[in-house]
């Protein structure tokens, strides 16, 4: 995703959330006399903190319009940490125009070391500025993107400006010597909302000097959650976006189900568009079916498509190759919880786009080769209970799918309707079915009259058996 510059006046911004207590920068060789801890992790140089509000920390922006930050990482931490902390920040590179990089020869860059506790320096500083992550408090990927985001120019959403229009802030249940980590600073926000969902934004119950007492109840409904650190909030994108005035159309979509368009529709969608929306869900597969699909048609999708990838980025594998004209487009299952969908458009002309769906399954894959099996979870052994599991074959156009049932064993019903195996012609639930099939009983040989199949099966909470095992081949 390229992005641009935008022609919007630069504001300061800031935010944060943790679910467990604040691993506090503690004051070691690595700070010397000029350096002031700060709201528990973050360092300032002397002079910096009258200045907080300032222009020249931020990163600055490339010819490309691009803000390129370099990144070294410690080799004291393993190769399991490495590849988390470049996951975490390969989400603000896909969603942004911050792009992390390797360092090779900068001489200013972010140093990534392990520390005895999470702490960063505010915005840039120069040379090597260095980043500090415990192993047990900031592995975690909104917690080592609230330190880079420090590192970025942004401090905690819950000292803006505006803070107590939104929290309460519960002095009485603060440790004693630690009310300065819930100062506010006289912020420009941005012109954005406050984000309860931010990565920067503390936890109910940081320094909490007494179990159960929050530090800090959202206002007027205090059930509402604060601290979370899943992963860059839809808000803490659309911040980095306008504090470096990106061109950026990204979205997050963190909820479990949900629905998302291409601009304007149904009406047509704008040329030169870029847009992408990343489905981040807590744990389990994430089931994407496309309900309208309208683009411009072009050889081999090379104008304007839709592109979709089974993790947070373009390097991810790929579910669905660009695709464009009109649908029906095959349903998707993501290997884990992350989904990227991509949809570009070029300068010529435009059509109406797309509405999609989504939402989380227990199981389930996307196949694409020739041929491979499907098994339910945990076969040979027996399938568990609460089980809710799609798989969408997807052959070339012109050719058909065919399945052949290996073996079979559900719980028994008269009417299948505990546990059950539904095979759809086509890719959606909406398919035309056979099934659905439950006990011992023979599921015949099935052949797809077009190039989708959705095998769909379910269990409830009763029974456990050993399942089924079916193939499938592709031909004309």
């Amino acid at each position: 995703m390229k992005c641009f510059l935008l022609p919007t006046q630069f504001a300061f911004l800031y935010s944060f959330v943790l679910s467990k207590p604040v691993q506090r920068a503690t004051r070691n060789n690595a700070f010397d006399s000029e350096i002031a801890v700060y709201e528990g992790d973050i360092l300032l140089r002397r002079g910096q903190r009258s200045a907080i509000n300032c222009e020249s920390c931020l990163w600055p922006k490339s010819q490309d319009g691009l803000v390129k930050v370099p990144v070294n990482i410690s080799s004291d931490f393993s190769l399991a940490e490495r590849s988390w902390i470049a996951d975490a920040l390969q989400e603000v590179s896909t969603l942004t125009c911050v792009k992390f990089v390797n360092r090779t020869t900068e001489t200013d860059y972010v140093y990534v070391e392990r520390g005895q506790s999470c702490w960063s320096y505010f915005g840039k500083i120069g040379g090597r500025q260095a980043v500090g992550l415990v192993k047990n408090g900031c592995m975690d990927k909104g917690a080592i993107q609230h330190e880079m985001n420090h590192a970025l120019g942004f401090i905690h959403e819950q000292a803006r400006s505006d803070r107590d229009k939104f929290v309460k802030i519960m002095w009485e249940h603060i440790t004693a010597g630690e009310q300065g980590n819930f100062g506010k600073v006289n912020s420009k926000n941005l012109g954005l909302p406050y984000d309860y969902s931010s990565v920067m934004h503390y936890g109910a119950y940081d320094f909490s000097s007494t179990p159960g007492k929050p530090t800090i109840v959202p206002v007027p409904n205090p059930l509402v959650p604060i601290g979370q650190r899943e992963g860059l909030s839809n808000l803490d994108v659309a911040k980095i976006n306008k504090l470096y005035k990106c061109n950026c159309c990204s979205s997050v979509l963190p909820k479990t189900k949900g629905s998302f368009s291409s601009v304007n529709y149904p009406s047509p969608y704008p040329n030169n568009s870029n847009c992408l929306w990343l489905i981040r869900i807590r744990r389990n597969k994430i089931f994407l079916q496309f309900e309208d699909f309208d683009l411009q048609t072009s050889s081999d999708c090379s104008s304007d498509y839709v592109k979709v990838y089974s993790g947070n980025s373009k390097n991810s594998p790929v579910l669905l190759d660009k695709y464009c004209g009109q649908g029906p487009l095959p349903s998707i299952v993501a290997s884990g919880p992350t989904m990227l969908v991509e949809f570009a458009s070029d300068e010529t002309v435009t059509a109406t786009g797309f509405r999609a769906s989504y939402s989380r399954v227990n199981c389930g894959g996307t196949f694409t080769d020739s041929s491979g099996v499907i098994t339910s979870p945990s076969y040979p052994n027996k399938y568990p209970k609460n089980r809710a599991c799609f798989w969408v074959i997807s052959s070339p156009v012109g050719y058909k799918v065919s399945l052949k049932m290996l073996f079979f064993e559900l719980e028994d019903n008269d009417r299948c309707i505990y546990d059950y195996l539904l095979i759809h012609d086509g890719s959606r639930p909406t398919s035309p079915a056979a099934g659905p099939y439950c006990g011992t009983n023979k599921v015949a040989d099935f052949t797809s009259t077009a190039n989708f199949v959705l095998v769909e099966f379910h269990s409830d909470a009763v029974w456990e058996l050993p399942g089924f095992k079916l193939s499938y081949t592709f031909h004309r």
